[in-house]
């Protein structure tokens, strides 16, 4: 069967900061979940990594978000010989923490594990593998030509001591948005440096007031600026260890920057997704730093810019700076049960999902983690005629994601809402709110069992 639950707010950079566009389907039948996927069954022989579950030709369960949604139809229609069951459920959509809850219960049952799963966060594995839910896909199941094949450290956030427990669904890589006829309207060049970007505020502030270069606004502001800069709020040492410090001159400067943009208000502290920019500011965005998604999902989507407008021009980066560094905000990552009675259906399915042209080089709305369909992908991003520049540096970015901003079990974006925002709403400075960010980080590890260092 099929069971069908509501997306929720939080999703991969797509469909989780979309949910206001993808909520629907009624909340019912969350008990009846427990009855999809296929059961542990007799202890089979130890292969690829894992000891499998006992074999059949049963049906494939695979649980999906809603935008995953139609990968999941595709594979079933151009696979007609495989009997699926899809599932649609949150995604663990703003760290809901859904499956994990569901795998506790499934543990505890012997039964109901979904053979794949699709999760729109990036730190399944900090608790998956623990589980004994996340079987490892680099001893045997997944080639290593295909592994190879995803950009540079794409699916670092699925690996542990060198074994690889999840494949990487898209990229959310940032880069500099810019509305190109505002640009040559008044004059102005696209920055190329943070300095050059603070300037290009200021001067927007004094010249043209009420337009934008940017916004703070949303929970997700320390993964475009502070991770860009290198700040050390969230470097993951080990499976249990995170080292934080927001004190350094790489989240200070940062802090400053925002700070000065902020009052001068050529930046808004509104977010992309609420209701006064969408109304009152949408027009009004000469520069934008943002993930990969911001074009389709922000602009194009939510904000309805006209085509031809935008374009994306690679992230400033600090004076002085020769290793260029990108933030990352979502991408979501596709995991295999341990308990799948399917394997060899359940592995072609995740490499057709995360590789496939059919749907990631030519459907996927996010920008791919395997390299040759994101070639593809921004191909058909081109010949789309939306885009005011060609999108090559979304290609250069999707291998500058800084590595020292880690995927903790603890969600970093909970934590900037609950302490940074608020008082950004009040009228404090980013910069003096680094240190009560700092003591919300560290409490929010510790009580995740982290052993932090600052």
């Amino acid at each position: 069967m099929s069971v069908f639950k509501p997306s929720a707010a939080r999703g991969t950079g797509i469909s989780g900061r979309r949910a206001a566009f993808l909520a629907g389907c009624a909340a019912t039948v969350l008990l009846a979940v427990t009855a999809c996927g296929g059961s542990g069954g007799s202890a089979g022989t130890a292969k690829d990594g894992f000891t499998q579950a006992a074999q059949n030709d049963g049906e494939l369960t695979v649980w999906v978000d809603a935008t995953r949604m139609d990968a999941a139809k595709l594979y079933k229609a151009s696979h007609p010989g495989v009997k699926m069951n899809i599932v649609s459920y949150d995604g663990d959509a703003n760290g809901s923490n859904y499956l994990q809850t569901k795998v506790q219960l499934f543990n505890r049952t012997g039964k109901g594990w979904p053979d794949v799963v699709f999760s729109s966060q990036n730190n399944e594995v900090s608790w998956a593998v623990d589980a004994g839910f996340a079987a490892p896909l680099n001893k045997g199941l997944i080639p290593k030509s295909t592994l190879d094949g995803f950009a540079k450290g794409a699916n670092d956030v699925c690996t542990i001591d060198g074994t690889l427990y999840c494949l990487r669904n898209d990229l959310a890589q940032t880069v500099l948005w810019y509305n190109a006829p505002l640009l040559k309207k008044f004059g102005y060049t696209v920055p190329k440096t943070w300095e050059e970007y603070q300037a290009f505020g200021e001067k927007v502030a004094e010249e043209h007031p009420g337009y934008l270069v940017g916004d703070a606004g949303d929970s997700f502001t320390p993964e475009i600026y502070l991770w860009a800069s290198k700040c050390g709020a969230n470097h993951i040492t080990g499976a249990k260890s995170v080292s934080v410090d927001t004190t350094s001159e790489a989240c200070t400067r940062t802090a400053k920057l925002l700070d000065v943009l902020i009052k001068n208000r050529s930046m808004s502290i509104s977010g992309v997704f609420s209701t006064d920019f969408t109304k009152n500011k949408g027009d009004k965005v000469l520069l934008m730093p943002g993930p990969a998604w911001y074009g389709g999902a922000v602009f194009k989507d939510g904000l309805k810019t006209p085509a031809k407008q935008i374009g994306a021009a690679p992230l400033p980066q600090w004076q002085g700076d020769t290793s260029p560094s990108t933030g990352n905000v979502g991408g979501g990552t596709w995991l295999l049960s341990q308990h799948s009675t399917h394997i060899k259906a359940a592995t072609d399915f995740l490499k057709w999902v995360t590789t496939d042209n059919a749907y990631q080089g030519e459907k996927a709305p996010g920008f791919p983690a395997y390299a040759p369909a994101a070639e593809n992908w921004l191909k058909a991003r081109a010949a789309s005629g939306y885009y005011a520049s060609d999108l090559t540096a979304l290609k250069d970015a999707s291998s500058q994601v800084w590595s020292g901003w880690g995927s903790g079990q603890f969600s970093q974006e909970t934590i900037w809402a609950a302490t940074v925002k608020p008082g950004l709403t009040q009228g404090k400075t980013v910069e003096s709110l680094l240190p009560a960010w700092q003591d919300s980080i560290v409490k929010y590890a510790k009580s995740n069992g982290y052993k932090v260092s600052q």
